[in-house]
C-alpha cells in the first residue's frame, strides 16, 4: 500500500483534518500535477501506527523540486495524530522525523502553511527551518446575529440598508461564477490566478460531499452585483473566493455578501474566516466586519541559496 493510499485510509478514521489537508482536496487542486504524503509511524505492538503526516505538492522546474502550496489552500504542513496532539515532545519527534524524510528528497525549495496554534512551527523552527508570521481574520462566535451584525463598522451597517432592494441566491452555476470572477478582476486589471478548467474540478469535488457553496448578490432583474465561492469543515468556512463588481461598489452588495456567508456558518455551527488578504487593503474591510486577526505561520527551506527565487519569480 502507498503512502498515499494509507493516508486516505487514516484521514477517514480521524475525528477531524482540516478539509485542506483532505485527500479529496488535493485531488482537485493538485489535478494533472504529483502529489504524495510523507508519513512518521510508531511500530508498537507490532503494528504500524501512523502519528504523523504531510501532504504536499512536488513542482518540478527544470532539474529542480519544489515542496510549495497548491492554488487556494490556505494552510498545510504537517498533521499529528490524536495520541501526539498538544504533546511538544511527541510532536518535536514527528518533525525531525519528517525533516529527515525531507532532507532526503533532494529538494531545492520547501514551503508550506501551518495552521494557528500548530505546535509544529515551534519544533521545525528549532530544526533550522525559517518561519515567517501571516495574519488570518476570523470571527468566532456567530451564536448572535444581531451582536454579530452590531460589531461590524457604522460604514458596513450602511452598506448593508442600502442592500435591502437586493437579493441572495445560494446556488449560483460555477461556470457562471467563474465568468463573473475573470470579469470582475478584468475591471480592475487583474488576471484569474486559476483556470476555468481548476475551479469546475474543485466545485464538482467539494459539492458532492457537501462542502461547498456559490452565494451571489442579485438586483431585482437578476443582474449579478456580488458572489462567493465558499469552502467548510467541520470547524470553519471559508470565504475562499470573493469577488463583487466595482461599478456597483455603493449598492451594499460586498456586505450583504459577507452577512450571508455568516449567516450560512451560523447555519452550519462553524465559525469564519476571511483568510489571509493578499492585498492589505483587505484588513481594513476584514476589521469592519468585526474579524479578528489570528496569527499562523509558513515553514521554509532553501536548499540551495537561488531555489526559493526561482519560486517565487516563475
Amino acid at each position: 500500500m502507498t503512502n498515499k493510499e494509507r493516508y486516505i485510509e487514516w484521514v477517514a478514521a480521524q475525528e477531524y483534518v482540516p478539509v485542506f489537508m483532505q485527500p479529496w482536496w488535493m485531488d482537485a487542486v493538485c489535478a494533472g500535477k504529483e502529489w504524495d504524503v510523507l508519513l512518521v509511524e510508531s511500530s508498537e505492538n507490532g503494528e504500524a501506527e501512523i502519528l504523523g503526516a504531510m501532504p504536499y505538492l512536488l513542482r518540478k522546474r527544470a532539474w529542480f523540486k519544489f515542496i510549495v502550496m497548491p492554488p487556494l489552500t490556505a494552510v498545510g504542513g504537517i498533521w499529528v495524530s490524536a495520541e501526539v496532539t498538544g504533546d511538544k515532545w511527541k510532536t518535536a519527534e514527528v518533525c525531525r522525523q519528517i525533516k529527515e524524510q525531507l532532507d532526503g528528497m533532494g529538494l531545492a525549495y520547501y514551503y508550506q502553511q501551518y495552521l494557528p496554534g500548530s505546535l509544529c512551527v515551534d519544533a521545525l523552527r528549532g530544526l533550522g527551518m525559517k518561519t515567517k508570521e501571516h495574519m488570518t481574520y476570523r470571527v468566532e462566535d456567530l451564536s448572535d446575529l444581531d451582536a454579530v451584525i452590531e460589531a461590524f463598522s457604522k460604514n458596513k451597517r450602511r452598506l448593508l440598508q442600502k442592500s435591502l432592494s437586493l437579493h441572495v441566491t445560494h446556488h449560483m452555476d460555477v461556470e457562471d461564477f467563474f465568468r463573473f470572477h475573470t470579469h470582475c478582476l478584468a475591471l480592475r486589471k487583474h488576471k484569474c490566478p486559476f483556470t476555468r478548467e481548476f475551479l469546475l474540478v474543485l466545485e464538482r469535488k467539494a459539492r458532492r460531499i457537501g462542502q461547498c457553496e456559490i452565494l451571489s448578490i442579485c438586483n431585482a432583474d437578476g443582474q449579478v452585483y456580488a458572489a462567493a465561492f465558499l469552502l467548510w469543515d467541520q470547524h470553519y468556512l471559508y470565504y475562499l473566493v470573493p469577488t463583487f463588481d466595482p461599478v456597483y461598489k455603493e449598492s451594499g452588495a460586498s456586505a450583504l455578501l459577507v452577512l450571508e456567508a455568516m449567516k450560512l456558518a451560523r447555519e452550519k455551527h462553524v465559525r469564519f474566516e476571511f483568510g489571509d488578504p493578499a492585498d492589505k487593503n483587505k484588513v481594513k474591510a476584514f476589521k469592519q466586519f468585526g474579524a479578528a486577526p489570528m496569527k499562523y505561520f509558513s515553514v521554509e527551506q532553501s536548499y540551495r541559496w537561488w531555489a526559493f527565487l526561482i519560486h517565487w519569480l516563475s
